[in-house]
């Protein structure tokens, strides 16, 4: 760490603490971090993977306890300010208990492009509408640990670089590709014309099991599309309508579905 890197603060209202205002405040925060182009991210292993993926950071707010061990991280931007508070004074300043004792501030960049994972993807997950930010989180987390290529977002579903959705996907965020769809309602349309096989997931009368999907990808490989809907009512129903086929996972004990997020790991599992 550089000398005049470490910044003792000892005030909840010192301006210069402004990135990590209020973080539960969703509202807030979507407008305070887009306006300013930032992000935050959560504790050191999504730090280190934040740094790591190339995300330049704006500053730190850490602990005490978290200096020797982010050293490293802190070397690499001596001109990045380290502001060293106490975990009451974390806490005051962004609305809940940091148990992690570390944050860090961090530019936003939109890295990937709706054309460019049309054009080199083979498997992507399209989310309609999904608004809750652990889902969002936890469909990319998925989607990457499977092996999956890419992501793409409705414009009203949550935002993957949200503190929640960074901290569920534990920086899976950073290194899936990702992208806004900018037409909603072309949007299935637009991937069929682009290659993909559209699999809704949706409980209608003539939902197919998901497995007989996972044996025509079998026989004939392509790509493919797993499209998944809000958390509340499911896709909409022009999404169910385009699709190429519409799938369910079979369910027992009279439970008709699973959470969204535990739907996409199964699809992507058994579509890999």
């Amino acid at each position: 760490m550089a000398r005049d890197q470490r910044v003792a603060v000892e005030s909840a209202d010192d301006p210069r603490l402004g990135d990590y205002v209020r973080l539960r405040d969703v509202a807030l925060r979507r407008h305070l971090e887009s306006d300013r182009g930032l992000f935050i991210a959560e504790g050191e292993k999504v730090i280190r993977r934040a740094v790591d993926a190339g995300y330049r950071p704006r500053s730190f707010l850490l602990a005490e306890r978290w200096l020797a061990s982010l050293a490293d991280v802190l070397a690499r931007h001596p001109s990045v300010p380290v502001y060293v508070v106490t975990e009451a004074l974390a806490e005051q300043v962004t609305g809940f208990h940091v148990h992690r004792g570390a944050l860090a501030s961090l530019h936003r960049e939109d890295r990937d492009t709706e054309a460019g994972l049309l054009s080199s993807a083979r498997r992507l997950v399209v989310l309609e509408d999904i608004v809750d930010h652990t889902n969002v989180g936890a469909i990319l987390r998925s989607a990457a640990g499977l092996g999956w290529d890419g992501a793409l977002l409705a414009p009203r579903s949550a935002d993957p670089l949200y503190r929640r959705s960074i901290k569920v996907s534990m920086g899976a965020v950073f290194s899936l590709p990702w992208a806004r769809l900018g037409d909603w309602a072309g949007a299935v349309d637009l991937l069929k014309r682009s290659g993909f096989l559209t699999v809704a997931l949706a409980l209608t009368d003539d939902a197919v099991d998901l497995r007989l999907v996972q044996e025509e990808l079998r026989a004939a490989p392509r790509k493919v599309a797993v499209l998944l809907g809000t958390e509340g009512s499911g896709l909409s129903g022009r999404w169910v309508a385009e699709a190429d086929r519409v799938a369910a996972i079979p369910m027992q004990a009279g439970i008709d579905s699973l959470n969204v997020a535990a739907a996409a790991a199964i699809a992507c599992w058994s579509l890999a």
